[in-house]
């Protein structure tokens, strides 16, 4: 498994639009990615229960990432943050 912790920058956090393409990219990818915030996790594909975490701006989470591919999952999701959140 691999992990990395992520402060968000996006002036809202993570609502619907970035919940929504973070849950497509994960989807794409093949593995398995969870998002942690203090006592909360996620599961990166679902959409409602992103959102549900109410992730704001200056949070850090925790993303987790396993599957066969969890190397270079876990470069492409951490892009993915870096980019839109």
């Amino acid at each position: 498994m691999k992990s990395f912790d992520y402060v968000i920058t996006d002036e809202v956090g993570i609502h619907a639009r970035p919940a929504g393409l973070l849950a497509r990219a994960v989807k794409a990818l093949g593995a398995t990615v969870t998002i942690t915030k203090g006592d909360k996790s996620a599961d990166a594909t679902r959409l409602m229960a992103l959102m549900g975490m109410g992730i704001k701006k200056g949070d850090t989470i925790t993303v987790s990432v396993e599957g066969d591919n969890e190397d270079a999952a876990a470069e492409e999701i951490e892009k993915f943050f870096k980019e839109n959140l």
